[in-house]
Order: structure tokens, then sequence, then C-alpha cells
């Protein structure tokens, strides 16, 4: 085993310290902090878009697909809505932002960059496009308002053309009447649900035939169904501005839409309605034109009029967003902390008592690839009744991502006895940790989670640090020759060479 290999080597390692994240002596505090986050509104279950790995049958979060690929299994990841659970990351990214750019010199820089690029702050305006789009019932969609945000507000006269995500209300509504619609929406669902892979992915489109509203000049403006529109990013609805916004640009061209120029820069090449250039998108040097009230203006002096604008008539106003989206920790699968809910048919999702804590992941589990085996396992859910009315129920099957495990370990190496309690004495001793040694690949996976993990147990008083680790070297990587076969869903069976 490993433990024999290391001691065979004669490591000076005190294993009176030695914890295990699969023992429930060590998971039962995984699930005793989830409750605990529950009645702080941190943690919470709600329905959403998500990604979905066909080979292990799981939910991933957004961090663990890669070039939209499972980081697992290397499949294509697929998107589909299910209910989970969910942590509010996001409530701490102001925090998290601020400590990475000002409370950690010990790091790397290039860990830092990914980290704050990945947090992504960005201040913009929010604001709605009016329209009279009607459900079946005679009532406005959305009360007839499409919500859109944009850095570029300065842009806002050179819009020809509005994008929804395919899980838009008004692309599910266009979809029941026009067939290339639903069918495109289909099609989209073979695929991630992270920027980062829609961003090498074709841009597609198709037009719903309904429009919307221009909020200054209340021009109609034609509505597309975009596969590059997430609709867990801000309103799942986006303005095209070919003009100035490569994306646009290239869309527009594509498809043969309306190309207005609106912002002008001295010296600048001629605009070339057929070849992207990148002062197109430059707002430091730019000035206004063909924008009515708004021309002359350079770019923070455009925005704050268009913000004003919107603002007055009540359909918009500026506002900060953040790309960091709340941490998805709902896994379909048998290995895992169990998420300590029992659902009861009269009072719905209700969390295990903590004197009942842990609830056992149970070891007799044979996984045969058709889902999560706890579904199945009649033992799991024997004799469980609910904790409100008594009556009998059944237990949550989905497990917690094992990214948890890891996001609190080195304190419980403080306190590795401790019964009573997550940690004590040892942690109030020992953190925050000198050194942290490990691969850049976890920066924005591991060593985000385990940062946001140490600020919950910080404001819950369990610790009084703020950040785990006060200096991170990240170590080079070994790399050799690797062979694998792809599976019949994408996924990777990697084999030694003969």
């Amino acid at each position: 085993s490993m433990k024999e290999q290391l001691q065979a080597m004669g490591l000076a390692i005190d294993w009176s310290r030695e914890i295990a994240t699969c023992d429930p002596a060590y998971y039962k505090w995984n699930q005793w902090l989830f409750l605990k986050m529950l009645e702080k509104g941190i943690a919470y279950r709600k329905t959403q878009v998500v990604n979905w790995d066909p080979v292990d049958q799981t939910v991933l979060a957004n961090e663990q697909v890669i070039d939209g690929k499972g980081w697992r299994t290397g499949a294509t990841v697929e998107r589909r809505e299910i209910p989970g659970y969910y942590l509010k990351i996001s409530d701490y990214a102001e925090e998290l932002l601020e400590h990475t750019q000002h409370r950690l010199p010990g790091w790397p820089e290039r860990v830092k960059l990914m980290q704050e690029n990945w947090i992504g702050k960005s201040s913009g305006v929010r604001f709605a496009f009016p329209h009279d789009i009607r459900d079946e019932a005679g009532q406005p969609i959305q009360d007839g308002r499409m919500y859109v945000f944009t850095t570029r507000a300065d842009t806002i006269m050179g819009v020809t053309f509005c994008a929804v995500a395919p899980e838009h209300p008004l692309a599910l509504h266009a979809a029941k009447t026009d067939a290339k619609v639903a069918a495109f929406i289909e099609e989209c669902k073979s695929g991630g649900t992270t920027e980062a892979e829609l961003a090498t992915q074709e841009k597609k489109g198709v037009p719903t035939g309904l429009f919307v509203q221009h909020p200054i000049t209340g021009e109609p403006i034609p509505v597309w169904v975009g596969n590059y529109v997430l609709i867990g990013y801000g309103d799942g609805a986006v303005m095209g501005v070919p003009a100035h916004d490569e994306r646009d640009f290239a869309f527009a061209n594509k498809y043969g839409i309306e190309i207005i120029q609106v912002v002008l820069v001295d010296d600048a090449p001629h605009f070339d309605y057929h070849k992207w250039q990148d002062w197109y998108a430059d707002k430091q040097r730019g000035v206004t034109i063909n924008s009515d009230v708004f021309s002359g203006m350079k770019y923070e002096e455009a925005v704050n009029a268009v913000a004003h604008a919107l603002q007055q008539k009540g359909l918009g106003d500026k506002q900060t967003t953040w790309r960091l989206r709340d941490w998805g920790v709902s896994r379909q699968r048998y290995w895992g902390t169990p998420i300590p809910i029992i659902h009861c048919d009269e009072h719905g999702a209700v969390p295990v008592p903590e004197r009942d804590l842990p609830v056992v992941l149970p070891t007799d589990c044979v996984p045969d690839g058709s889902g999560n085996p706890l579904n199945k396992h009649e033992g799991f859910h024997a004799g469980v009744v609910c904790p409100v009315c008594g009556k009998p129920a059944r237990r949550e099957t989905d497990t917690m991502d094992t990214f948890v495990d890891s996001s609190w370990y080195f304190m419980r190496y403080c306190d590795p006895q401790s019964s009573d309690a997550m940690v004590d004495g040892g942690a109030k001793y020992w953190m925050a940790m000198d050194q942290y040694i490990g691969g850049i690949e976890h920066a924005i996976l591991h060593l985000l989670y385990a940062r946001f993990w140490t600020k919950v147990m910080r404001d819950l008083g369990l610790v009084s640090v703020d950040e785990p680790f006060s200096k991170l070297l990240t170590q080079g990587m070994v790399l050799n020759h690797i062979y694998y076969r792809r599976g019949d869903k994408g996924g990777k069976d990697y084999f030694p060479p003969a």
C-alpha cells in the first residue's frame, strides 16, 4: 500500500495524525457543516441547467469541465436540468477577490491571476428590452421585459439583434410554434454550461421571429436563440452589437444581420464590415458616433449617460456582476459523503437531526453503470422516517462532491482524534498553514474551494483565520506517454502499451 511504501522510505511522518476522508468519523463533519450551512442559507437546493457527464452519469461543477469534457472521464458533457444542492460561494466573491489581490503575498502570481479571472468582477449596466410577447394565457412573458447585462453600454445605439439562451422563456415560447427553433434547442443540449467551453464552440443561432423594443429608440430588435448564451449567466440574454464585439461581428456576418458602427477611433483604418479589426472593440481610445444624444462621448461618459437615461425610463441601472457561480455539490454517484437530507411525501426535504450523524455510506454497493446504486439500495433507506412527522421516508441519494472532503482535511490534521468537534484547539494553534505544496491544476478547484470553506468555518466561529495557506508552492509535473481508447459514450479507457 501507499502507507507501507512511505514507511519503508523512512519519512518522518506523524502517523498518529493519520486521517481518511472516506472514514465516517471524518465525513460526519462534512455533513454537520452542511447542515450549519443550510441553517445560515449558505447551502440551498434549486433546479438548474447543469453539466452532465454521460460516462460517470453525474453532475459536474463548472470548474470540473475542461475544454467541454469531464475532468475525470474525458467525455463530452451535456446540458441537463435537474435539482441539486449548491453552496453560496458567490456570497464570498468580493472577499475572495480582495484577498486574492492583497492578502496572498506568498502565492505564485500565476495562480492568483487564474483565481482573479475565475471570480471575474465586471462593472456595467443591467437593463431591459421591453416587449409585448405573451404566453398562451395572454400574460406578458417575464412581465414584458427581457433583461441583459453589458459592460459596453456605450454601444447601445449599435444593437441590431439580441440573443437568448436555449432555455430562456422567450426561446421556449418560440419553440412551441417553430420546429426549427425546437430542433435547435434540442441540438444545444449536447454541450457544457461553462463560458470556457462555449468560447471554443462554433457560434450558431436561429431567429425566433420574435421582436423586443430598443430601450432608447423603441425600434424593433429581432430575438435569436444562440448556442453561446448561457441561461445561468446573468439573465440568459445578451444584446448584439456586431460592430464592436468580435463574437457578434462573426455571428452577424454569418447570418446576414445588420452592422451599425457607433464607435470611432481617430487614425484607425477604415471600418470594414466583413473583416474584424481589433480597434472596433477599443473602449479606451474610442468616441461614440451615430448615437444621437450620446454621440461624441468617451467610454466612461457614454456609459454614465446611457445608465442615467435607462434609469430615468425605469429600465435599468449600473450593476456589478461576477463570473463566479455557486458551487453545485450534488453528485449522482455512489462514492462521496451522503447528503444528510430525508425526503418525506408530506414535508419534502428535511435535514437529518445532528444526533443521527453520520449518515453512513453503504460499503456493499456495486456500481454497474446504470446510475447511482444508492437509488436501488434498500438497506440505505430501511427504517428511515421523517424527522418531522415520523412517517416512512427515503434518504437523499445524491452524494457530495469529493472536493468537499479536500476543502478542510488539512485542518483535521490539527485535531485528528477529536470526536466532539470538527476542529478544536489544535486548529487554533496551527492554522493558518505556513507552506502548502500542490499542483497548479488545482488553481480554480481545490485551492478556491479550500479558501471558501475556511471563510465559512470562520464565520461559524470554528476558526479565526481568513485564509488557509500563507505560502503556496506549485511544483512541476513528471510527464510520460499515456494511451487510451474512446469508449462508446466518449469516455477514456486507459491501458498500458504492449
